[in-house]
C-alpha cells in the first residue's frame, strides 16, 4: 500500500488511518500515484485526501482544519483521509478515526478542559466518527479511571518487574518471552541481574512511594518454586509492600500449591490466573499446555489459600471460537466469581506465530467480534462488574478494544496508571520500559531495557547507568 505527502511530513497520522482500512501491508512512501496510493495534501489549512488505483482517482476528500494549529491541522488531514478511504473500501469502524492505543485517555483531557459528558460524547460521534455505543463506553472508563488517580499523590509511583520465560510460546503471542526449557540455565543469572537493578532503583527511589508493584512476564510462576521464592523475596527485601501487590500466575500449568501459598507470605494481594478461553480444543491450537480442567484446578486451589483477589484474562476472536465457545467460556468465569476480568480482543501481531501461519486457520470478522463483546459485556454486568480500564492496540480484528471489569473496588491501580501515564512507572527486566512522568508538564521520558536475556545478563551495567543518567540521584 502507498502514500504520498504534499504540503506536510505527517506520516504516521497517514500511516495509522491507511492500516485501519489495509491491515498487515507494507506502507510505502512514493513521489507519484502507482498501484493502490492515497494522497495527503496540505494546502492552507485545507486538508485533502485522494485516492488512487494506478494513475485513475477513485475517490477525493476534503476538510478545513479551522485553525492554523498543529492538533486542528493533523486532526483535519486524518479525518480528510479516513472519509476518503471509508468511501473506497467501507469498513465497520466502531471507534471511528481514532487510531490512539488510549481512548478513554482522549476523553479524560476532554473531560478536563471543561466539557461534560453529552459534549464529549457529541465530539467523538460527529468528529471522529466513533460509535454511540464506544462513545459512551469511553466516558464510562474515562470516569472510573479518573477516580483512581485522583487517589495518588505526586509522590507516588508503580514498579513493573518482569520476567520473560514461558513454559512455550502462544500461537498469539510477541511479548518479550523465552521458552524456558531452552533457557533453564539462564535463570540464576537472570535472578543475579535483577537483583543488581532491583538494588540500584531501591536507591533512587527511597524518597517515593510505591503504590503498585506489577509482577508480569512471560510467566513469573514458570520459574520453580525455589527461584520463584528468591525473586518474592527479592522484591520484599529491596521495596516496601504497596498498596497493591500484583503478580501474574497467568499460565494455570505453572501454578502449585506451594506457589500460591509463597504469594501470599510475601503479600502479593491480586493475582491472575489466564485461562484465555475454557474450550480445550481452542487450548491445544493455540499452544496452551494446560487443560480446562487444570484452570479450574490452579483457580480453586487459589481460593483454598488465601487468595481473594483473582484476575482472569480471556481473549476473543481465537481461531475457530464464535459465540458458542465464548459464552461457555463466560458461563465458566461466572461459576468462579472472579474479582475481574479482562477481554482482550485478539490482535494480529507480526512477531506471532499467527502472523507467519494466518492462512491455516478461520479467523474472526468484525461482525462476529462485535457479537462476541456483546457477550463479554452482558456477563460482567450481570456479575456486578464495571468497565475500569481500556486500550487498543494495533492490528486488532475488527478495530476493537480491550477492556478490564471488575467488581467494585477492585479496580487494578497498576492497569489505571500504565493507562493514564500519569505517574512515573519503573521497570526492570528485559524488556521493560521506565516511563518517567513530570505531572506538572505531563512531559514523559522512557527508559527501555534490551529484550533479549543474554543481553540483559551481560549489559545489566548499561542499563542501570541509563537510568541514573536520566534520574541522578
Amino acid at each position: 500500500m502507498n502514500y504520498i505527502l504534499n504540503g506536510h511530513n505527517w506520516s504516521d497520522d497517514i500511516v495509522t488511518t491507511v492500516m485501519m482500512f489495509y491491515p498487515n501491508e507494507k506502507y510505502i512512501r512514493i513521489d507519484s500515484p502507482e498501484g493502490l496510493t492515497l494522497v495527503s495534501r496540505l494546502v492552507g489549512t485545507l486538508a485533502e485526501a485522494e485516492f488512487f488505483n494506478g494513475c485513475d482517482t477513485v475517490c477525493k476528500r476534503s476538510i478545513e482544519a479551522g485553525a492554523k494549529d498543529e492538533k486542528s491541522v493533523r486532526h483535519a488531514l486524518r479525518m480528510a483521509a479516513f472519509n476518503c478511504l471509508m468511501e473506497v473500501k467501507p469498513t465497520a469502524m466502531p471507534w471511528g478515526a481514532l487510531t490512539g492505543v488510549r481512548p478513554a485517555k482522549l476523553v479524560r483531557s476532554m473531560l478536563d478542559s471543561g466539557m461534560d459528558d453529552k459534549l464529549v460524547y457529541d465530539t467523538l460521534v460527529k468528529d471522529y466518527c466513533v460509535s454511540g455505543k464506544k462513545a459512551e463506553l469511553a466516558i464510562t472508563v474515562a470516569h472510573n479511571e479518573q477516580a483512581i488517580v485522583e487517589r495518588s499523590t505526586k509522590n507516588d509511583i508503580g514498579l513493573y518487574i518482569g520476567i520473560p520465560f514461558c513454559p512455550t510460546r502462544c500461537l498469539y503471542c510477541s511479548f518479550t518471552s523465552y521458552p524456558l526449557d531452552k533457557y533453564a540455565d539462564k535463570v540464576d543469572s537472570y535472578l543475579d541481574s535483577l537483583e543488581r537493578e532491583m538494588r540500584f532503583v531501591s536507591g533512587i527511589i527511597a524518597d517515593k512511594n510505591i503504590e503498585s508493584i506489577y509482577i508480569g512476564g512471560g510467566t513469573p510462576t514458570s520459574l520453580d518454586e525455589k527461584r520463584f521464592d528468591r525473586l518474592l523475596d527479592m522484591t520484599s527485601k529491596y521495596f516496601k509492600k504497596p498498596a497493591e501487590y500484583t503478580v501474574e500466575a497467568g499460565r494455570p500449568d505453572t501454578i502449585t500449591r506451594r506457589k500460591l501459598k509463597s504469594l501470599k507470605e510475601y503479600g502479593a494481594d491480586r493475582i491472575s490466573i489466564n485461562p484465555q478461553t475454557l474450550n480445550d480444543n481452542t487450548l491445544r491450537l493455540i499452544g496452551r499446555e494446560h487443560t480446562v480442567k487444570m484452570f479450574l484446578d490452579a483457580f480453586r486451589t487459589a481460593r483454598e489459600e488465601g487468595h481473594d483477589h483473582i484476575n482472569t484474562d480471556i481473549i476473543l476472536g481465537l481461531p475457530g471460537e464464535g459465540e458458542k465457545e465464548v459464552t461457555a467460556t463466560m458461563e465458566g468465569l461466572k461459576a468462579l466469581s472472579p474479582e475481574s476480568i479482562t477481554v482482550h480482543t485478539l490482535a494480529v501481531k507480526r512477531a506471532s506465530r499467527l502472523k507467519e501461519t494466518l492462512e491455516e486457520y478461520s479467523m474472526t470478522d468484525a461482525g462476529l467480534m462485535e457479537r462476541l463483546l456483546d457477550i463479554s459485556s452482558e456477563y460482567t454486568a450481570d456479575m456486578g462488574m464495571h468497565p475500569y480500564y481500556m486500550y487498543r492496540q494495533k492490528n486488532m480484528v475488527g478495530n476493537f478494544e480491550n477492556v478490564g471489569y471488575c467488581l467494585k473496588g477492585c479496580e487494578c491501580i497498576y492497569n489505571v496508571q500504565i493507562m493514564e501515564e500519569k505517574q512515573s512507572i519503573w521497570a526492570l527486566g528485559a524488556g521493560a520500559s521506565t516511563k518517567l512522568v513530570e505531572p506538572e508538564t505531563d512531559r514523559i521520558e522512557r527508559i527501555f531495557n534490551v529484550k533479549s536475556v543474554d543481553d540483559y545478563i551481560s549489559r545489566t551495567d548499561e542499563m542501570i547507568a541509563r537510568k541514573a543518567a536520566a534520574y541522578p540521584v
